[in-house]
């Protein structure tokens, strides 16, 4: 008895946590003429189950590093329900114990993002369908048998499409342009399609009856956006930023954003990826706004200066925690407007000052359990804010915690001889500093500083100096590329060897196991 086989376009989802990969990954192989078809997009593992369970796709490509599930747990759990689906997994970083654990899961290949290009992108896919027994690529499929959805999808991701430009007239017969992207709040879960689709037919209807020499058409590049292809008649231009406004205002969990016009259709893909997704992006931090135009932006314009960690690290070790707090404050109140500022720097930055000030309170010898076991439960929900005033919130509860400890703490800080020996280790870290040098420079016997360090402090002096070392060798080896050998003697250790094995017992791993994991953040 023959098998059936079915002759159809092969259906691909692409999961990565960066929009433009996304979009550049769409760009590579003109998808229909080849066989295949992208029916979705996700950011992260969760939202990628969520689709395939809509979409049934035959392929899945995926990001191995990304927020909330990672590629790795998102092929386990792939293959464990959908054990059909194939999965090409792709990555900034060849690391052996990733590669090694999805190819266990079965994945059909694994391919470096810097290597990647069109033909790799198709051999993996091919490579794919190979493995589907029951699976016939259709045959190459004409852009002139796309939907205009699929047309304009394929225009904004760089493709051109003369053959098709009669039609294209046809559909659009004003001469200017512009889009309104709305953005939906993710809270219904499974009914959310449904939802968004009925907010769509609301809005077209809305269009239809309000502007009146005008044409649109809809596309959803990504799951909670949807965006409107407007093509109208200049008279009705300066109308339509008034009604999108107006529009925003009486719906209720979405956010508009509209772009600035433009007068042909060959500008759509810089209108949509240079224009309407860095209004997008803007949004983020003006949560509050239902509405964003490059008109409103001008109004909010503002610039920041860099932050001064080294001068902001030394007013804490000298336990000037006013001035420093308020230094800080400043900044943040100054950086939280400046929206021109990279979502992803814009989080690092309120992680890096959090892991800071843990480290620095702690050195200090203040008791920092609680807020340092709290840090990673802060760093979570930062990485996973949707928008810069839950980031400040985070920032905020956790600023509260740090100033309570410095209030509450009797440790070190009413021991005015710990504090002094404390200061002059973070000042003379760097050198080849002993306990009975600085006996000396204080004037103790060196058993008797050894005996009274390890009853005023936690550790030994040569566990305290070796954390402080290492954790400064940390961020090194997480900051620049220098080498290691010489981040050890940057740190104060002259003998690599010593430096190793004194990082591993510290950290669990090895300088550059550490500098490894912290690439791949």
């Amino acid at each position: 008895m023959s098998t059936l086989i079915h002759e159809e376009l092969c259906r691909v989802i692409i999961v990565d946590d960066e929009l433009l990969i996304r979009q550049g990954i769409k760009h590579y192989i003109n998808w229909e003429q080849e066989g295949f078809q992208v029916v979705g997009e996700a950011s992260n593992g969760q939202e990628a189950l969520e689709l395939i369970s809509a979409t049934d796709p035959h392929i899945v490509i995926t990001d191995i590093v990304m927020p909330i599930m990672d590629g790795e747990e998102l092929t386990r759990g792939v293959k464990a329900k959908y054990p059909h689906i194939e999965v090409i997994i792709l990555s900034s970083f060849g690391e052996f114990d990733y590669v090694r654990s999805t190819f266990q899961s079965g994945v059909v290949d694994y391919i470096l993002k810097p290597k990647l290009d069109g033909q790799i992108l198709l051999d993996a896919l091919k490579k794919a369908v190979s493995r589907m027994p029951d699976f016939q690529l259709a045959d190459k499929v004409l852009d002139t048998n796309l939907s205009m959805e699929q047309i304009i999808i394929k225009l904004i991701s760089g493709y051109e499409v003369d053959h098709v430009s009669e039609l294209l007239s046809q559909s659009f017969p004003y001469d200017h342009y512009c889009l309104v992207g709305v953005k939906f709040e993710n809270h219904l879960s499974n009914e959310m399609s449904i939802y968004i689709s009925d907010k769509q037919e609301e809005i077209e209807k809305e269009l239809s009856l309000h502007l009146s020499k005008i044409q649109f058409h809809s596309f959803r590049p990504e799951k909670y956006f949807l965006v409107f292809l407007l093509n109208m008649d200049k008279d009705e231009v300066s109308n339509v930023s008034t009604f999108t406004k107006k529009l925003a205002a009486s719906k209720k969990g979405t956010s508009f954003t509209l772009s600035k016009e433009f007068t042909t259709i060959n500008d759509l893909a810089t209108a949509y990826n240079e224009d309407l997704l860095n209004l997008l992006k803007y949004k983020f931090y003006f949560p509050d706004l239902p509405f964003l135009s490059h008109e409103d932006l001008m109004n909010q314009l503002s610039t920041c200066e860099s932050f001064n960690l080294d001068w902001f690290t030394s007013e804490f070790k000298r336990g000037q925690f006013e001035s420093a707090f308020t230094y800080l404050e400043e900044h943040v109140s100054s950086f939280s407007s400046c929206y021109t500022t990279d979502v992803y720097e814009f989080k690092s930055f309120f992680n890096n000052i959090i892991f800071n000030i843990t480290i620095l309170l702690s050195n200090l010898n203040y008791d920092m359990n609680e807020l340092d076991k709290a840090k990673y439960t802060y760093f979570r929900s930062i990485d996973e804010a949707e928008n810069a005033r839950e980031v400040l919130q985070e920032w905020n509860d956790f600023l509260l915690g740090a100033k309570k400890q410095i209030a509450l703490s009797k440790n070190q800080t009413g021991n005015p001889n710990m504090k002094m020996i404390m200061q002059y280790i973070a000042k003379h870290y760097t050198e080849p500093i002993t306990l009975t040098e600085v006996a000396k420079h204080f004037h103790f016997n060196p058993s008797y500083l050894s005996n009274y360090f390890a009853t005023n402090n936690k550790e030994s002096f040569i566990e305290y100096l070796n954390k402080i070392r290492i954790e400064e060798a940390s961020k090194l080896l997480a900051e620049n590329s220098s080498a290691i050998s010489e981040i050890g003697s940057k740190v104060g250790y002259s003998d690599h060897s010593y430096f190793c094995k004194v990082f591993k017992k510290i950290t669990g791993m090895s300088p550059s196991q550490y500098r490894r994991k912290q690439q791949l953040r």
